[in-house]
C-alpha cells in the first residue's frame, strides 16, 4: 500500500498546519487505543514533528503533560 503524501499546505510550515495538530488532539482524546499506536501514527503515517506530537498530546491532557514534567 502507497503511502498517501499531505497536500503542502498540511505539511510542516504550511498555511493550515496548525488544522492537522488540532485532529491530532481530537485524536488523541476521543479515539480508543495505546498511546503508543496513536503516536507511532500520528509520527510515522501523519508525520507529526516530535515537538507538535508533544503539543498535541499536552493539550488533549488539559496540560497535565507539562504539569508532570514541572512538578507542579
Amino acid at each position: 500500500m502507497k503511502k498517501k503524501e499531505l497536500k503542502p499546505e498540511y505539511q510542516p510550515g504550511g498555511a493550515q498546519r496548525q488544522y492537522i495538530i488540532d485532529k491530532a488532539v481530537k485524536y488523541l482524546k476521543e479515539f480508543p487505543g495505546l498511546q503508543s499506536d496513536k503516536q507511532s501514527f500520528l509520527m510515522e503515517q501523519i508525520g507529526l514533528s516530535d515537538t507538535e506530537y508533544l503539543e498535541a498530546l499536552n493539550r488533549a491532557s488539559g496540560g497535565e503533560l507539562v504539569k508532570t514534567a514541572l512538578g507542579d
